[in-house]
């Protein structure tokens, strides 16, 4: 099986590594085989391409190697929430409540839901748990919907209390 797939040119040099280190171990880890052109060309079994697609795509929206590497177990999963449709003012400001004053609100995203989270370009992706990145997931929603800060964090707060 074949499959093709474009980042950001900005990325591709994250997703070869020096010397091709990055590249080397996606392959190695994924058994496939990767060339980078103008897009990213992943040959191999079915399963191990799909597997490598998610790691490559996790590279592509903005996640350090290290950080898309953990999809490598199937208890991880990548969710990746699209802005495109909204207008850029709109898209730069929603984009702000979920990054928070200094990132602080992305970082507490994170520390509650025990996921990545990667703002880029006009993407907001998650790696996690299954169930995590469906409690990050559903923070993020109630933000762009415009729910305050504080409430979606005793949201989160409730349900990691439920959880124990």
């Amino acid at each position: 099986m074949i499959e093709t797939l474009r980042i950001p040119e900005q990325r591709k040099g994250a997703l070869i590594g020096r010397d091709g280190s990055v590249k080397s171990e996606l392959e190695k880890k994924t058994h496939t085989s990767i060339r980078v052109n103008e897009g990213v060309e992943i040959e191999g079994e079915a399963l191990d391409v799909l597997k490598a697609k998610e790691i490559v795509k996790a590279i592509g929206r903005g996640f350090s190697p290290e950080k898309a590497f953990k999809l490598i177990n199937d208890d991880f999963r990548l969710v990746v929430i699209s802005l495109s449709d909204e207008s850029e003012k709109r898209m730069k400001r929603l984009l702000s409540r979920i990054i928070g004053k200094g990132g602080k609100s992305r970082r507490t995203i994170e520390t509650l839901t025990r996921t990545d989270m990667c703002v880029y370009g006009k993407t907001i992706s998650i790696i996690g748990s299954w169930d995590d990145v469906e409690k990050a997931n559903e923070a993020i929603e109630l933000l762009l919907k415009g729910k305050t800060h504080a409430y979606v964090y005793r949201c989160l707060e409730s349900s990691k209390r439920d959880e124990a």
